[in-house]
Order: structure tokens, then C-alpha cells, then sequence
């Protein structure tokens, strides 16, 4: 009986042991990692910014987070990079919008201008069908069927089956409306956060003298 007690005790001590060591592997390798996925993520965001705001040359000036209850009540917080040009003329922002897709969430990162048009957008995180609603990425681009590129959701985006003015991704509805309510969303954050650093006048004084830096000329 006294063996088999030393033994029992043994070997939990030695799945203790190896729990113990294991545990400190795991978070070694964790701090080891941590900085280049860190770092891996910033350089994403950094040109997704750069995607949507379709300027190499830019300057994030400030980062908000605005808080909005959405239809359902729900409290939904948007980051909100406040962007310039080379010259620290105001380019507008980009804005992330998350929104409950037919897979998952549906992350959107959306760039605006001064005045709140679209100059374009990303998806930073979705888990829609491939092959229907993973078509978001490039359905809604410019040129594609579903355009929203120089629109501005003052008047929110609806697809034309609820009678809008957008074409809905082929047999994915749910995807659709998902993902233009982020990017209503996202423009009703935008709208809400301060102005950084001008006044709405200076900035259309500004736009109406044509002084946009050269690497965020966009064709016409």
C-alpha cells in the first residue's frame, strides 16, 4: 500500500513538473511571437489605411474612438483615423465598422473624404461563403457591380431589393445588407467625431483650391 501511495505521488508531481514546464514554454514562445504579430498587424492596418484613403503619402493625425448604439440597441464602438496629406492638409478618414455578416462578424475598414464620400475600402476580417459573400471584397469596388466608390451615405446605402441604389452581391442578401450597414455605420461615426485641427469652411476653401498632394491624386 505505501508503494503504491509513493508512486501515486510520484507521478503526480511529475505531471505537475512537466505542466509547469510546459506552461513556461508556452509563454515564452507567446513573448517571443507577440511582437512580430504585433507588428505583422500594424503594417495591415497601416495599408489598409493607405488603400482606402488611395494615398501612399499620409499621415494618421489622431485616432478616435466614437461609441453608437446601433438598430438593435447595442453599443458599438468605431476607431476612427483621422488622416493628412504631406502638406497636413485634411484627406477626411478611415473608419473600422464591424457588423454581424451571414458567417460572422464583418469587419470593414472605409475611407471617406472631407465632405463623407467613399474613396474606398478594405475587409479587415470576415467568415462569409467563398465563392458568394466573400465577394464583398471586390464587389463593391469601383467599377463592379455593386459601385460605392464617390458615394456618400448621408442617405444610408440599401441594396435595390429594399429599394436602394446598390446591386446586392449575387445570392448573398444577408452579406450585402451587412456589409452597407457597416459602411453607414462607419460614415455615421465619421460625422460624429470632431474636426482635427480646421474648420469645415477651411477645408472646402482648401479642396476648392485643388492643393491635394500629388501621391493622392486620384483619376477622375
Amino acid at each position: 500500500m505505501k508503494k503504491l501511495e509513493s508512486s501515486l505521488t510520484n507521478m503526480v508531481l511529475v505531471l505537475t513538473g512537466v505542466a509547469v514546464i510546459m506552461g513556461g514554454i508556452l509563454a515564452y514562445v507567446n513573448h517571443l511571437t507577440e511582437g512580430p504579430i504585433k507588428e505583422q498587424k500594424d503594417k495591415a492596418l497601416a495599408d489598409g489605411i493607405k488603400a482606402v484613403m488611395v494615398c501612399d503619402d499620409l499621415v494618421v493625425s489622431k485616432t478616435d474612438e466614437v461609441r453608437q448604439n446601433d438598430a438593435k440597441g447595442k453599443e458599438m464602438v468605431y476607431t476612427i483615423y483621422q488622416v493628412k496629406d504631406a502638406k497636413g492638409q485634411d484627406l477626411g478618414a478611415a473608419v473600422e465598422s464591424t457588423t454581424m455578416g451571414f458567417g460572422g462578424d464583418l469587419k470593414v475598414l472605409v475611407g471617406f473624404d472631407p465632405e463623407g464620400k467613399i474613396l474606398g475600402y478594405t475587409l479587415l476580417e470576415h467568415a462569409e461563403t467563398p465563392g458568394l459573400g466573400a465577394k464583398a471584397d471586390k464587389w463593391f469596388q469601383k467599377g463592379e457591380k455593386g459601385d460605392i466608390i464617390g458615394k456618400s451615405p448621408a442617405e444610408a446605402l440599401t441594396v435595390s431589393k429594399d429599394g436602394g441604389q446598390v446591386d446586392a452581391i449575387t445570392a448573398s442578401t444577408i452579406t450585402s445588407r451587412a456589409f452597407l450597414l457597416a459602411v453607414n455605420n462607419a460614415y455615421a461615426a465619421y460625422k460624429a467625431t470632431p474636426i482635427d485641427g480646421e474648420s469645415g469652411a477651411t477645408k472646402q476653401a482648401t479642396a476648392a483650391e485643388g492643393e491635394t498632394s500629388d501621391a493622392c491624386k486620384t483619376e477622375e
